[in-house]
């Protein structure tokens, strides 16, 4: 879907939803911000549909996502772009960090890692226990050794990584200049055991690829930002401006999610409701009972 007018060429912005579920009022609210933030810039505005779990993600899925946007009157231009498409420039660039020496094997299982969290002592990161680098100590001979047996991810060296790039900077535009501290985070996934690639390291090569001028998103990845400009600076790609804006939480005060159960945008729509009445109801801060927005 293309929008009509004159466009800035210089200002994309995506909205890049994972098709393992039926969209709900905080994508809506996502995508309303990400899509207002370009078209208030005469900017281009994205569809990206994040698709690399291939065991969660269902063609109904974007098919709906799609229905959504169109219903709440939020276009996009160009052709919807796949993640599942760029499966080998994920791989290349996880080969250009092993050539780099950043990233080592980790075999320690879900149960092994709640065992150690559950023993204490380790650091509190933005998203929980930070990982303690168990595997990071590993004899690297012992380690190649299992990799060719056993099953097991890829972790970044984040401090390793951190010494090559030095101190680095990013830009909030609600938040204004910040300073990387991708320790907070520890030594993150980018090569799962079970899928082709992790969040971290797909969408920083994506945002490069599909010209992102600015990130806009929801602040529950500001942290994450940390390590998305890390693997910039490893892998010499450009640095978009960020914004991530606030979240619409339930009445527990939890932020709204497909695992929470929040209600689907595809049962509102099959009820009657008006989408473009509601999209103009949340750009005016007028939210369903229940719903509130986070604090700035």
């Amino acid at each position: 879907m293309t929008s009509s007018g004159q466009l800035n060429r210089h200002i994309v912005v995506r909205f890049a939803p994972s098709p393992n579920g039926l969209l709900h009022l905080g994508h809506a609210y996502a995508a309303m911000v990400a899509h207002d933030f370009a078209r208030k810039r005469a900017g281009r505005f994205l569809l990206r549909i994040e698709d690399i779990d291939s065991g969660r993600s269902r063609s109904e899925f974007v098919e709906a996502i799609e229905n959504d946007l169109r219903w709440l009157g939020l276009d996009w231009d160009g052709d919807v772009i796949f993640q599942s498409e760029r499966l080998a420039s994920y791989a290349a660039a996880a080969d250009r960090l092993k050539a780099m020496g950043l990233l080592y094997p980790c075999f320690c299982t879900r149960s092994d890692m709640r065992q150690l969290w559950e023993q204490g002592g380790r650091p509190e990161g933005p998203d929980g226990p930070v990982y303690a680098g168990t595997c990071r100590h590993l004899d690297p001979q012992v380690a190649s050794k299992r990799a060719a047996q056993e099953p097991h991810s890829w972790r970044l060296d984040v401090a390793k990584a951190a010494a090559i790039t030095g101190p680095l900077r990013w830009i909030d535009e609600r938040q204004g200049e910040r300073l990387t501290q991708p320790e907070r985070l520890g030594d993150v996934i980018l090569l799962p055991k079970d899928m082709p690639v992790a969040y971290h390291l797909a969408v920083t090569l994506d945002d490069a690829r599909d010209g992102i001028s600015h990130v806009v998103r929801g602040e529950d990845l500001f942290a994450a930002t940390d390590i998305h400009r890390l693997l910039q600076a490893l892998l010499a790609l450009p640095t978009p401006i960020y914004f991530h804006h606030r979240l619409l939480l339930d009445d527990k005060g939890e932020k709204l999610s497909k695992s929470r159960g929040s209600a689907s945008l595809s049962v509102l729509r099959a009820a009657g409701e008006d989408g473009y009445r509601l999209v103009q109801n949340l750009r005016a801060g007028i939210f369903p009972v229940g719903i509130s927005l986070s604090q700035a």
